[in-house]
């Protein structure tokens, strides 16, 4: 009889198993925190005072090639955050008359933050709830990072190509 029509036997349950899912993989996501992004792309947050204008905060934006700054004292202590969507928002209220204004005028005062602890996991959940993109971190207090929907995603993908890698490494041996 050819070797693939033989019956299951006791004997074949001897030989070690491999398992493409394992409770390490399903879970490997939910274990990742702020801290895993922070020490990747480091604690450096762009920062704006609430007195100065829209202007400089465009003009922050634009050379920083980022999407939003948190709005500190001058003890640092956060007290708001100013995303590209507060500044398309204004425009549309006031134009023409939109860049003199104040930062403290146009910024969203409450503000969602993380520590660099939590789950990465729920930080993309309130993002998506919430529907906003930047999240700041605040660690022991004070200001310690910031995050975007982007870093988590991209942090994400490269969770995904190294699992992928470790794939290909099981099955080629």
């Amino acid at each position: 009889m050819p070797q693939s029509y033989q019956p299951h036997m006791r004997q074949d349950d001897q030989h070690q198993h491999s398992h493409s899912q394992s409770l390490e993989t399903n879970v490997a996501a939910g274990r990742s925190r702020v801290r895993t992004i922070l020490d990747r792309k480091g604690r450096d947050v762009a920062c704006i005072r609430p007195d100065r204008t829209l202007h400089e905060a465009v003009e922050q934006l634009r050379d920083r090639r980022i999407g939003a700054l948190v709005v500190t004292d001058e003890g640092g202590a956060l007290v708001g955050i100013l995303s590209e969507r507060d500044v398309i928002r204004r425009l549309a209220d006031t134009p023409g008359t939109t860049l003199p204004q104040q930062v403290a005028d146009v910024m969203t005062r409450s503000v969602e933050t993380c520590g660099p602890d939590d789950a990465l996991v729920s930080v993309l959940k309130r993002m998506s709830e919430g529907r906003f993109r930047h999240m700041p971190v605040i660690d022991g207090g004070a200001l310690g990072g910031m995050i975007s929907i982007g870093d988590v995603v991209n942090h994400r993908l490269l969770e995904l190509e190294h699992e992928t890698l470790q794939l290909k490494q099981l099955i080629v041996g």
